[in-house]
């Protein structure tokens, strides 16, 4: 969102559409759009503030101290409010994350932001940054996780359901990929619904897993909120482990 003018006035009808469907986490970043996503969000959440969790990332470039309390606070002018409810370090750069922790923390006492996480981390990334000073206050790692992309369930997930740590899973249809899958189609067919939301309730039916698909059209929102209501029974479910089955051995933590 936030990178073609003449789209904003749609991105911020869907957002808002959401908003009153009770979807209220708002995921963004200072890189998407180069901080227009955020305006985007600012000019949709006018006047709800307190009805969104909002959450955004800081460019790990952007990462050190001093760097990330400044993106911190550009980002929170670009949004119009005053704090954030989650602040995330995008991915981990060349900058030491003992000291992108220290900054989180000093961002969380002053009230900018109410908690931190991670994005794109593997099971061995989150088990060093769990050793670091601040590190016991990561709340979440936000990584890309759906039917294609399962590796995370042999070591990440196992790590972090141990922690009491919730997932954030990025791109649940694979950016639309996934919605060509015959078995996912045929799903989806006999359910009367799409395909997305079959792939989507899948995510959902995932012990500690929060999913956060892109929403730009207000037909798009409503189906992704009719997705929360959709059970896949365990004969759906088997079909879709055979037709996407997990890694029988540990593979490198993906991005998009």
């Amino acid at each position: 969102m936030g990178e073609h003018p003449k789209n904003r006035a749609s991105e911020v009808a869907a957002l808002r559409h959401g908003l009153d469907l009770g979807l209220s986490l708002i995921d963004t970043a200072e890189m998407y759009a180069e901080g227009g996503a955020e305006e985007v969000i600012a000019e949709a959440i006018a006047g709800q503030r307190q009805q969104v969790f909002l959450v955004s990332k800081v460019y790990p470039h952007n990462a050190s101290k001093r760097g990330a309390i400044a993106a911190c606070e550009r980002s929170l002018k670009r949004l119009k409010t005053d704090y954030l409810d989650l602040y995330l370090l995008h991915w981990q750069g060349s900058v030491p994350l003992a000291e992108t922790l220290e900054a989180f923390q000093t961002l969380k006492q002053s009230g900018k932001i109410r908690s931190y996480g991670v994005s794109n981390f593997d099971a061995e990334d989150m088990a060093e940054a769990s050793r670091l000073p601040g590190g016991s206050e990561i709340v979440t790692n936000q990584v890309l996780y759906n039917l294609m992309r399962r590796g995370i369930e042999l070591d990440l997930l196992p790590w972090c359901r141990q922690h009491r740590m919730p997932i954030m899973a990025y791109s649940p249809i694979e950016q639309g990929r996934l919605l060509q899958n015959e078995t996912l189609g045929a799903i989806a067919k006999e359910r009367g619904v799409t395909a997305a939301q079959v792939a989507i309730a899948w995510l959902l039916h995932q012990e500690d897993v929060l999913v956060i698909p892109k929403s730009s059209r207000i037909e798009h929102v409503d189906q992704n909120r009719a997705a929360l209501d959709l059970e896949l029974n365990s004969e759906e479910l088997e079909r879709l482990d055979t037709a996407f089955p997990a890694p029988q051995k540990p593979v490198p933590l993906e991005m998009l």
